[in-house]
């Protein structure tokens, strides 16, 4: 897997552009369903400030204000990298959770939310599948997919959240791919979102991407890197949040952002005018296995 310029190069040839903004977290929707007229904003200003990659899951409901952005924004779709998933269930595999029979029938579902012809990159949003609570299993689950791909309505596919062994059951099923993408949750605080994931990922050709790469600074203060990141903010002259997006791309993953505010728009496109010396990039890797910090992937936190 390699990082060059603004893109990495998937293992199937395929280019991704090196930052996505997410469309989660924030913008998560609950038990409603009107169009999000801020996030639709925002979408048109980060696409027109130089975003090329967005990150959709059908369980955010936030499809059809990424479909409505990509419009409004003028941007021709080829250049716009769009991410979906399938929304497969928590850990409790108590029963489907998408509105779709399988994913193959969600993915389509969902293009027509985002009145798009295909998604660049299709995800298998968890690995809590199985034939008890979907009719079908994990390698069944990945058919879908391929299927998917195969017709043209996914350019890429992959997984997210997957473990060690998740991954295994894929790749030991002498499926027609592997999976391109790995999506986890990833920060300097939280190097490993399950034991020894993304070094296996990376063995494979699995591209990881990381959500919630600003873990430090959003959930992590007081903590070990804080005199660290303030003295690489004023060494390099970026804030905070552009050293740790910075750090993850060196450690060859995508880091996957969000914001609702124009200027932080600005200053995630900077990552790229400037590199960590690698004495800096070790010493954020180190001081930062002294913390953890799990936002979102609770279910493995008998990790920790």
């Amino acid at each position: 897997m390699s990082f060059a310029g603004k893109e990495f190069k998937l293992s199937n040839g395929n280019n991704i552009p090196a930052i996505g903004f997410g469309t989660g977290t924030k913008y998560f929707k609950r038990g409603h369903d009107e169009l999000d007229k801020q996030l639709i904003g925002t979408l048109e200003l980060a696409l027109k400030s130089g975003f090329k990659h967005i990150d959709g899951a059908e369980v955010y409901g936030t499809n059809k204000e990424v479909g409505i952005a990509i419009k409004n924004s003028g941007i021709n779709r080829k250049d716009v990298f769009v991410t979906d998933k399938y929304n497969s269930g928590n850990h409790t595999y108590d029963g489907k959770h998408s509105k779709h029979e399988n994913p193959y029938k969600a993915l389509k579902a969902d293009l027509e939310d985002l009145g798009l012809d295909y998604v660049d990159l299709y995800l298998i949003h968890f690995p809590y599948i199985s034939e008890k609570s979907h009719g079908f299993d994990l390698v069944e689950a990945w058919r879908y997919l391929e299927k998917a791909k195969n017709e043209g309505l996914a350019r890429n596919i992959g997984v997210s959240n997957f473990t060690i062994e998740n991954l295994k059951s894929i790749l030991d099923a002498n499926t027609d791919s592997i999976p391109m993408v790995n999506q986890i949750e990833f920060s300097a605080y939280l190097q490993d979102q399950t034991p020894g994931i993304v070094e296996y990922s990376q063995s494979q050709g699995i591209l990881v991407e990381a959500y919630g790469p600003l873990g430090p600074i959003t959930k992590g203060k007081p903590g070990p890197l804080d005199k660290v990141l303030s003295k690489l903010s004023n060494k390099y002259n970026k804030n905070e949040g552009q050293i740790l997006l910075r750090w993850v791309l060196q450690k060859g993953v995508l880091p996957i952002t969000t914001t609702s505010k124009e200027e932080r728009i600005n200053d995630v496109l900077e990552i790229f005018d400037f590199e960590l010396e690698k004495e800096d990039e070790d010493e954020i890797t180190k001081v930062g296995k002294e913390k953890t910090v799990r936002q979102f992937s609770k279910e493995y936190s008998k990790y920790d």
